[in-house]
């Protein structure tokens, strides 16, 4: 499947102005150009991310940054254990006019934006984190019994704190599968780290340049979705999806017993949008059998459980995902 003329013109300048975006994230947030190329991704897509990393990574500051430079309207909430869903949402006020009448009048809280960052996602209650799942899937949510529209495009960039640290509530798995992909920001090494230093100690602080405009992102989300992708890429993304479920009579031994419940429908419509998105991050025209390896971790390891025979071993979903990817995809190659 090849693209048609028009669409190819259209993908190279997108392309040229992904790399000028791209630019100007990094001039802000120094390094882990992963990290940028996994946000761009989701924002590309229409979808959701989930960074997780400890404090001070820059994590705030890349989806501030993300907001100015794609033209988003973006609005930040801090969850906190006592945050509640109306604080999210909005809520009905009674309102008393002159005349003496009453009314009532819905305030819309910060979810009404076009990127929303919800900082440290599992600090607040279960039930004010599923105040998210509706916007999150249907880019809508009901108050009072009245659907309200949220802006267009709506992207949620969750930061997380590890699981394992005192305070924090782990998100459900019905949530999870409603990040497009999990992002893992670690440590910068040390030469990103001095250049860090350098950069924001100073008396001047580098600032991001909007390169896009809503509706160039609309634009560009749309060009994604038409970009052609060839039948061995879509093979290689259904066998990857289906091999971590341990029902499946193709599954191998080693997912049937370390894995408890793999990854959904959804994973595959991840993986078919993001190995787009990598390809025109990278300047190509169509997805490649390298961009289903390189997307495996992001899309997959928040879609999937090792049992716990397996995590008291110590087995790592990263390993087990690179290790059957790679399997799949030579077994494509020698086919």
């Amino acid at each position: 499947m090849t693209a048609a003329p028009d669409m190819v013109d259209d993908i190279e300048t997108l392309g040229e102005k992904l790399a000028l975006a791209k630019a100007s994230i990094t001039n802000r947030f120094i390094g882990q150009e992963r990290v940028v190329d996994l946000t761009l991704t989701s924002l590309l897509c229409g979808g959701h991310g989930l960074l997780i990393g400890l404090p001070g990574l820059g994590k705030t500051r890349l989806v501030e940054t993300l907001s100015t430079v794609m033209g988003l309207d973006g609005n930040r909430v801090q969850f906190t254990p006592d945050l509640m869903p109306a604080d999210i949402l909005g809520s009905e006020v009674l309102d008393t006019a002159a005349d003496g009448s009453r009314a009532f009048r819905f305030v819309e809280g910060p979810i009404f934006c076009q990127l929303l960052m919800a900082d440290e996602i599992n600090r607040a209650s279960p039930r004010t984190q599923s105040a998210l799942l509706q916007a999150m899937q249907e880019k809508t949510v009901t108050v009072a019994g009245k659907d309200r529209p949220l802006g267009k495009p709506f992207h949620v960039l969750a930061t997380q704190n590890p699981i394992e640290q005192e305070g924090t509530y782990p998100l459900p798995e019905a949530q999870l599968d409603r990040f497009l992909v999990q992002i893992d920001v670690a440590y910068p090494d040390r030469k990103t780290e001095r250049d860090i230093l350098l950069a924001t100690t100073g008396d001047m602080d580098a600032q991001a340049t909007a390169v896009f405009t809503t509706q160039e992102l609309l634009d560009a989300q749309s060009l994604l979705r038409r970009m052609p992708v060839g039948d061995s890429v879509v093979e290689l993304i259904l066998d990857l999806v289906r091999a971590f479920r341990p029902g499946e009579p193709d599954a191998s031994q080693r997912v049937r017993e370390t894995v408890a419940w793999g990854p959904g429908p959804r994973a595959a419509q991840a993986l078919m949008l993001t190995v787009r998105a990598r390809a025109l991050l990278q300047g190509r025209l169509a997805p490649s059998a390298e961009d289903v390896l390189d997307m495996a971790r992001p899309v997959l390891t928040h879609r999937m459980a090792l049992n716990f025979a397996s995590r008291a071993r110590g087995d790592s979903l990263h390993d087990l995902i690179d290790a059957t990817a790679t399997s799949l995809s030579g077994k494509k190659v020698a086919a």
